[in-house]
């Protein structure tokens, strides 16, 4: 197994919702960025979410939208053992320190999980007030329908 960490959290001071995956793929860590897979279907539901799409924009632009509506990125794991991208792969995990969340993001209203792995933690969020929300994975292994996975991600706004 192979050691990876995962990125910084994305968020500033207007941050009320915090989209939370599990840790990024192969590819996202390799470019840096989250939801960098072409396959992955983060942005294009984020597109339909806002009524904007920004699918094909450049990664900071995606990233300065996502932060005008409100949204950040992070993920529960700090680092894991995973081979390959697949989350049923994540073993020897090391928790994000969320015990100063409120103070690193203080506007926070709502945590949502992208995926069941990362909805494993909603607990520890509950536990701390949040409201909380687990999500239809955006990985292209879950290619449900677009329409019905981005009508459960409306929660967001």
């Amino acid at each position: 197994m192979i050691r990876k960490t995962g990125l910084k959290k994305i968020t500033n001071k207007n941050t009320t919702v915090l989209i939370l995956g599990s840790l990024p793929s192969d590819e996202s860590l390799r470019q840096q960025q989250y939801y960098a897979h072409p396959g992955n279907d983060f942005w294009r539901l984020i597109s339909i979410t806002i009524g904007q799409d920004i699918n094909e924009l450049e990664y900071d632009e995606k990233i300065r939208i996502l932060q005008d509506n409100g949204i950040g990125l992070w993920d529960v794991f700090r680092e894991c053992e995973r081979e390959g991208s697949s989350d049923s792969n994540i073993i020897n995990t090391q928790i994000n320190d969320l015990s100063r969340l409120d103070q690193m993001i203080p506007k926070l209203e709502l945590v949502c999980f992208n995926g069941k792995k990362a909805g494993e933690a909603e607990h520890m969020f509950k536990e701390m007030g949040y409201r909380t929300k687990i999500l239809p994975s955006s990985s292209g292994a879950n290619r449900s329908n677009m329409l019905d996975r981005a009508q459960k991600w409306k929660c967001l706004l």
